[in-house]
């Protein structure tokens, strides 16, 4: 591995350190949201099992941005180190949002610390509860800066090409471009789906267990419910990002759909294997689909790969990943959507079958999955750009011969990251059962579910 170009090393690494951090930045961004929605719930209902939920979501909140700012540390160190060029071309078009990004963060801190000490200090619980506005809003404004850096490599504008530097930048315009309102929220609400996801399962899981607690019972309904809304939202605005790449990013949606040819009334590629002359076998085709998705009709033209250089165009293996990303999309509505029917029908007394509980704890990892798949397809399907269209990323990746050692750090620093965190966050909750900080707190356990 180590006698890779540093151009391979740097990509393996930075893909790494992104790999990384997408699950613990996505926590970051969806956990204050169903932390305010737990205590919100708790105020207007005056029952206390919702604000026991808030605070208990809270400390584990509390080691994921631990971990989170390390991780995102290291992006911004690597940035530096293994893309200099890139920094020294295009650094004066994204000092913004890594600026406001950093401020964000600063806002989301304080204001984090200020809440998780001022339990039972008001007297009016709904001013404690103001206090993590600040918090869901500086870590949702952290996303949407550093996101609308992505969607500027995806969509640059906003500057001047000068002798190989962006002279003339104009700041707002290179982070409002574009590709950001689809980017950024696809970002928030795949956050919110996998916070929301999480939550669930680990309230399942505590019923598989055996734990008969209304509290449990509580937190299932409000996560799965919430679970459904934000997999939703995700999967509409799948749909306007699609439109998006038909429009801006034609080669990226080609790839995706290996679609060759510019057609119309194209048909949408599902799956499938292509022969060494190209041909594609067991592949599900819907017809017209591919059009519609890029432009609500079937006369929709759908630019192909043929109008791209062959050293443009992005690797075909983009395609499994906007399938798998699809079906997993399609998976994360449809548990959540059982769910909610049984509770329908079935009532709220009524127990959930085994299954049931089950697809609700894959919901967690499944949304993972889902991110990580979205951000490789986005990433890679960029390729060859770092810039596109201005920047390839052969030309912006450092000379440097000890990148290979810095991945071999890495890796055991995100190894010991990951680990900790987990043992950290298990004995947390294990050493503070949830039966004993309600009597702690005088909370009853029985009540309305």
């Amino acid at each position: 591995m180590l006698s890779m170009d540093p151009v391979t090393l740097s990509r393996i690494l930075t893909g790494l350190t992104l790999f990384v951090h997408i699950i613990f930045a996505s926590i970051g961004v969806g956990i204050p949201l169903m932390i305010a929605l737990a205590e919100w719930r708790g105020i207007r209902t005056k029952d206390p099992h919702y604000t026991l939920l808030a605070r208990r979501w809270a400390r584990g909140f509390v080691i994921s941005v631990a971990v989170g700012v390390v991780t995102g540390t290291a992006i911004g160190l690597q940035l530096s180190l293994l893309w200099p060029t890139f920094m020294r071309v295009a650094g004066h078009a994204i000092a913004l949002p890594l600026f406001m990004e950093t401020f964000a963060f600063f806002i989301e801190a304080i204001f984090l610390g200020m809440y998780l000490y001022t339990w039972d200090r008001f007297k009016k619980p709904m001013l404690h509860l103001l206090l993590l506005i600040p918090v869901a809003i500086g870590s949702s404004a952290s996303a949407f800066f550093i996101t609308s850096l992505n969607a500027f490599m995806n969509s640059p504008q906003g500057f001047t090409l000068r002798n190989g530097v962006f002279t003339d930048v104009q700041p707002l315009a290179a982070m409002f471009n574009p590709a950001t309102p689809t980017k950024v929220s696809h970002v928030l609400a795949s956050s919110y789906t996998l916070s929301a996801g999480l939550l669930a399962g680990i309230a399942a899981y505590s019923m598989l267990r055996g734990r008969k607690e209304v509290y449990f019972r509580k937190a299932l309904n409000l996560t799965v419910m919430a679970s459904f809304i934000f997999a939703a939202s995700t999967a509409i605005i799948g749909d306007f990002s699609g439109k998006f790449l038909a429009h801006y990013q034609p080669e990226k949606l080609a790839a995706a759909e290996w679609h060759f040819e510019t057609m119309t009334q194209a048909p949408l590629i599902f799956g499938g294997v292509r022969d060494e002359n190209g041909n594609v076998h067991y592949a599900l085709k819907i017809p017209y689909a591919l059009s519609i998705l890029a432009g609500n009709s079937p006369n929709t033209k759908v630019i192909g790969l043929e109008e791209f250089p062959e050293d443009e165009r992005p690797p075909l293996l983009i395609h499994y990943m906007f399938d798998l990303k699809v079906t997993i999309g399609v998976v994360l509505l449809a548990i959540p959507f059982l769910f909610l029917l049984r509770r329908r029908f079935r009532g709220k007394s009524k127990g959930y079958p085994r299954w049931l509980l089950l697809g609700v704890v894959a919901l967690g990892p499944l949304a993972m999955a889902a991110i990580e798949l979205g951000w490789m397809f986005a990433e890679i399907g960029r390729q060859p750009w770092i810039v596109r269209g201005y920047m390839k990323v052969s030309e912006a990746a450092t000379t440097s011969t000890s990148v290979g050692y810095m991945l071999i750090l890495f890796v055991l620093l995100y190894i010991v990251l990951c680990a900790s965190c987990i043992a950290v966050l298990v004995k947390l909750f294990r050493g503070k059962d949830v039966n004993d900080e309600m009597k702690q707190l005088g909370i009853p356990e029985g009540g309305r579910s």
